[in-house]
């Protein structure tokens, strides 16, 4: 019998209860699941928990099991490979190495000597948590610096062949005069050039990977700096609820520290302070203390500081980290006013820059050409590289100023995770019975065994299938993305199709552009409209969802309140209808009267849902209830962080709202100037250019000579189309933080040019 329920990430074994059946082991189905962790290393973990379960086996042995384990999985990926390439691969390495170290060796005692110099380097080093001292460090810059500096040279001995021997020198490449004593130089140009390409080049790429080396530590010090200050107010908002619950602040820090899932590069630091006491041997204050003066965040180290004047006074601890929670609640609700007024900055400058600029300079552009005094390349320029690449930019940079915690949180680790596999004990595999031996009452036995466990076993199968037919979908209803593995197969196979019927009448460039015009689109429209739909749902559960978590957690509180359990309050729940969240209560009621714990049956409702404000309440409650089961307080912090976030999220959705129109707005009037100029403008000039061309009045392609309308009717449907595919993702950044949301504005704009141009243009 399976336990309803989400998927709970990677396999999981249960342990079984012993039940002897005709002297066989056998699992008992009354008996509820034990579950454990899912390990780095399974074979490794699963020798580490059996300890001395085992009967006559003691730590010795089991640590020879260990070592044996980690020496057949270490030599079997070294040495399974072919001998003869697996030696070459171990030389290289090994001569890589040391030839990597020769800087090291030759300049470390000197950077040493310098230290002063690369202070700087070592704390960002230190902050950027990278375990390299700095004399290796910068030993290692200048190598790769070197080899980039080789690889330059040859390329600039490349270039100076291509430009001298297969293009050509000039007679003349600067203006620079000779007198008659230096006219010889001249002879000997081709020299001076291709030392000035090599030396250029190696100095250039040599220097960049320089720099880039000695500005990386700072730009990794920055992204943990930003990672801290998303996560600290939930992370102190953790610290609260624990210390009113009675945690002592070392056993507080040694909880925070293992939820690096939840709190990222909080519990990282935190666990810095955990190890500087336990492997270390420093007081608290002193790992306090080097913590704060190597972290990268301002607002941890005025956290931390301001925790040891407490600690030193003997102040009250929960009411600190209760302070710093409100005072970090008002400066997010702060912070996200300054970020919403830096989006709309940023809308209004792509609208001007690569909307109404890209519109302005294309008029501009197509008025020169009709005088004759410009070309098509600047058109080309604007349409197929600043508007895509320009907005890709916009994407990045919004992305990287955006503060919220984006992607999917990981799964939360529960102390088991079931896997419903059912393997036939391998005594019943085996069982072998010869049809001339008499008959035995226990083979007899055995044998109804071992159809009972096949049955059962087809059953599970049957079962699964049966399920997988019941929701097909359910795999793209969790993961949209997977829907790309059909959608995309898909539109190729229409492409190809297309291309098949058609190639004969593919007889001309115009022609195939015209091919190909129409079947990309339709491509583009088989791939992504799917993945966008399945999107959208997602994200439309997940809104509900997250909508009435706040509520979720309330009720647990009130109801925790007047005396009940967790397990109690949940039972309660899952008899009443509460919405969207009801069918995920009623899982969870399931997941414990089928035995689960309290905190595995919440952490598998967390995997579930897959949100990082669940992830985030859930941790925080199963630590409080793990610790000492008082979680009242605990679950009124959980309910109003999640109120705080949502507050947020609403707040971040009706002020975008305003320049997601705006963008709506501006591609509508691009492409309404783009029609009128094809359709009109374009047509009469067209019109006009043909009569003055065969009069000969445009003197030769003049002003106003014939031009091909259908070409600019071509790249404006093409402008039109990739200006409503960018503005689509900007809108869908803009207004809800995720690429994946702008693909259904994009999808709308594209319809849109894609109507316009094949209903009232034509010629596309």
């Amino acid at each position: 019998m399976e336990l309803q329920g989400g998927e709970v990430g990677s396999a999981v074994r249960t342990e079984e209860a012993d039940k002897e059946v005709g002297g066989l082991k056998l699992p008992s189905m009354s008996d509820p699941p034990v579950l454990t962790e899912q390990p780095l290393e399974p074979e490794l973990l699963e020798l580490m928990e059996e300890g001395d379960a085992e009967p006559g086996e003691g730590d010795a042995g089991h640590k020879m099991k260990i070592l044996s384990a980690i020496d057949e999985t270490s030599c079997g990926a070294e040495y399974g490979k072919s001998g003869a390439l697996d030696e070459f691969a171990k030389r290289f390495h090994h001569w890589l190495r040391l030839f990597m170290m020769v800087p090291f060796v030759v300049l470390g005692d000197r950077i040493r000597a310098q230290a002063a110099q690369y202070q700087s380097l070592r704390v960002k080093l230190q902050q950027a948590r990278i375990p390299v001292s700095y004399e290796l460090y910068v030993s290692s810059s200048l190598f790769y610096s070197m080899v980039a500096g080789i690889i330059g040279a040859i390329l600039g001995m490349i270039i100076s062949f291509v430009v001298i021997e297969v293009i050509g020198l000039p007679d003349k490449i600067t203006k620079l005069t000779f007198s008659e004593s230096t006219a010889w130089l001249i002879d000997y140009k081709w020299i001076f050039l291709t030392l000035f390409i090599i030396v250029f080049l190696s100095i250039v790429l040599g220097g960049i990977v320089y720099v880039i080396f000695l500005l990386y530590p700072a730009f990794k010090a920055g992204e943990r700096k930003g990672d801290i200050d998303r996560n600290l107010p939930y992370a102190v908002t953790f610290m609260y609820a624990l210390s009113n619950g009675g945690m002592n602040i070392v056993e507080i820090f040694r909880s925070l520290a293992e939820c690096k899932d939840t709190y990222g590069e909080v519990a990282n630091e935190v666990d810095t302070i955990v190890r500087d006491m336990e492997y270390f041997g420093h007081d608290l204050r002193t790992a306090l203390r080097n913590t704060s003066e190597l972290t990268p965040s301002a607002k941890f180290q005025d956290l931390t500081h301001n925790l040891l004047s407490v600690i030193d006074s003997g102040g009250d601890i929960p009411k600190y980290f209760k302070d710093k929670s409100d005072q970090y609640l008002k400066e997010a609700i702060i912070d996200q006013k300054g970020y919403l007024e830096t989006l709309g900055l940023i809308a209004e400058s792509y609208v001007t820059a690569f909307v109404a600029g890209p519109l302005f300079i294309i008029i501009m552009g197509v008025m020169m050409v009709l005088m004759g005094s410009g070309n098509d390349m600047m058109l080309y320029a604007i349409i197929y590289a600043v508007i895509p690449i320009g907005s890709v930019m916009f994407v990045v940079m919004i992305n990287m100023l955006s503060p919220a915690a984006g992607g999917i949180p990981a799964l939360l680790r529960t102390r088991a995770k079931l896997d419903h596999e059912v393997v036939m004990p391998p005594e019943l595999v085996h069982l072998k019975v010869d049809k001339n031996a008499p008959a035995d009452p226990k083979i007899e036995r055995l044998l109804g065994l071992k159809k009972m466990w096949t049955r059962f076993i087809n059953s599970k199968k049957t079962l699964a299938v049966r399920q997988s037919l019941k929701d097909p979908l359910k795999s793209v209803k969790l993961h949209p993305a997977n829907i790309l593995l059909v959608s995309a197969p898909a539109a190729l196979i229409v492409f190809a199709v297309a291309y098949v019927t058609h190639r004969h009448e593919l007889m001309s460039f115009d022609l195939t552009v015209n091919f190909l015009d129409d079947y990309l689109v339709y491509v583009a429209y088989i791939a992504l409209v799917p993945l966008a739909f399945f999107h959208e749902r997602k994200m439309a559960r997940e809104r509900k969802l997250q909508k009435q978590i706040p509520d979720f957690l309330g009720r647990m509180a009130s109801t925790n309140e007047t005396g009940m359990t967790i397990r109690d309050s949940i039972k309660l729940m899952a008899k009443s209808d509460t919405g969207a969240i009801s069918k995920q209560i009623k899982l969870v009621w399931k997941d414990i009267d089928w035995g689960l714990d309290v905190n595995d049956a919440l952490t598998r409702f967390a995997n579930r849902i897959r949100t990082h404000v669940v992830a985030r309440s859930i941790t925080l409650i199963t630590k409080a209830n793990e610790s000492s089961g008082d979680v009242g307080e605990v679950l009124s912090v959980a309910a109003r962080d999640a109120e705080t976030e949502q507050t947020l999220k609403r707040e971040r959705g009706m002020n975008m709202m305003i320049y997601i129109v705006i963008i709506y707005i501006s591609f509508l009037v691009f492409v309404g100037v783009i029609y009128v100029i094809t359709d009109s403008f374009l047509s009469q000039m067209a019109e006009a250019g043909e009569e003055m061309a065969a009069s000969g009045a445009a003197g030769g392609g003049g002003f106003l000579g014939a031009f091909d309308l259908n070409a600019y009717k071509r790249m404006f449907f093409h402008a039109s189309l990739i200006q409503g595919f960018c503005s689509g993702l900007i809108a869908g950044v803009m207004g809800e933080g995720s690429v994946m949301s702008g693909l259904k504005h994009s999808m709308i704009m594209m319809t849109v040019a894609l109507l316009i141009f094949k209903l009232m243009v034509g010629g596309v």
